[in-house]
C-alpha cells in the first residue's frame, strides 16, 4: 500500500472527525470554565479572605524589595519589571482553575454514562437465537432414539 493511499485512508476515517469535534468542543467548553472560574468563582474566593490571589509573590531580589517599601501595592506585572519575583498566588488561581475543571469534566463525564446506561437498559432483549445445526441433529437422533 502506498503511502499517500494509507495516509489517506488514515485521515478520513470516521475517528480522525471525531476526534477533531471533540478537540474543537474541548477548547470551547475550556473558555466556558474558564470564565466560570475568572469571573464567577475566583472573586467569591477572593471576597471570602479579601484577597486577589494573582498579585500575591514573595520578592526574590533586592530590587523588588525596594519596590515594595515605597509601593506596598505593587501588582505582580509591575514587581516582575524590576525583578525575579515567587508568584505564589497565580500557583494558587491555576490550581483552583485545574480542580474545578476537572470537577467540571467529572460532572460532564458521569451525566453521560448515567444517560448511556439509560439508553442501554431501554434497548430490548435480543431475541435468543435458534437451535445451532449440531443441537438439530442431536434432537433429531434422540427424537428417533425415543420412538424406538
Amino acid at each position: 500500500m502506498g503511502f499517500v493511499k494509507e495516509f489517506r485512508e488514515f485521515a478520513l476515517k470516521g475517528n480522525m472527525l471525531d476526534l477533531a469535534v471533540g478537540v474543537i468542543i474541548g477548547g470551547a467548553f475550556g473558555g466556558i470554565v474558564n470564565s466560570l472560574i475568572k469571573d464567577i468563582i475566583m472573586p467569591v474566593v477572593g471576597m471570602a479572605g479579601n484577597v486577589d490571589f494573582n498579585n500575591r509573590f514573595f520578592p526574590l531580589g533586592g530590587t523588588v524589595s525596594e519596590q515594595l517599601k515605597t509601593n506596598p501595592n505593587l501588582t505582580l506585572e509591575q514587581a516582575r519589571g524590576f525583578g525575579p519575583v515567587l508568584a505564589y498566588g497565580s500557583f494558587i488561581t491555576v490550581t483552583i482553575n485545574f480542580i474545578i475543571l476537572a470537577f467540571c469534566i467529572f460532572l460532564v463525564v458521569k451525566a453521560f454514562n448515567t444517560a448511556r446506561k439509560r439508553f442501554e437498559a431501554e434497548k430490548p432483549a435480543p431475541a435468543p437465537a435458534g437451535p445451532t445445526p449440531d443441537q438439530k441433529l442431536l434432537t433429531e437422533i434422540r427424537d428417533l432414539l425415543a420412538r424406538r
